[in-house]
């Protein structure tokens, strides 16, 4: 799926914005870890993942136009990424995390960019 830039940061959903520090995430092939900070910033909304002893502590930062929905009664938020994908996204880097240059390279892993291709589009 390809997106335009500004969908990939916002969230599809506008009631997914709310606080979801906490919640548990599920990638399309099983859980992954728990949210450790999410924002909800027009046209720069992410969240921040602690993946614990999955990928040995790593954290990741997701767009949160890969957010496919919420369910608020289990805290779950489930993105339409493979654990793989996830795992070789770009490391998160705390202290680049809120630049552009860092959001433009994990916008062109997950596909953000016009005419780019995310890992999970099939051409």
């Amino acid at each position: 799926m390809t997106s335009s830039p500004s969908d990939l940061w916002q969230y599809g959903d506008p009631t997914f914005g709310t606080d979801l520090t906490g919640y548990s995430v599920e990638a399309t092939d099983g859980g992954i870890g728990k949210i450790d900070e999410a924002t909800n910033e027009v046209g720069s909304s992410y969240i921040v993942v602690d993946t614990g002893p999955w990928i040995f502590g790593k954290k990741v930062m997701l767009p949160a136009g890969v957010i496919d929905r919420v369910d608020r009664e289990d805290e779950k938020v489930y993105v339409g990424r493979s654990k793989d994908e996830i795992k070789d996204s770009p490391p998160f880097d705390e202290t680049r995390y809120r630049d552009d240059a860092y959001r433009d390279e994990l916008g062109t892993y997950y596909g953000g960019g016009p005419g780019m291709r995310g890992p999970t589009d099939i051409v």
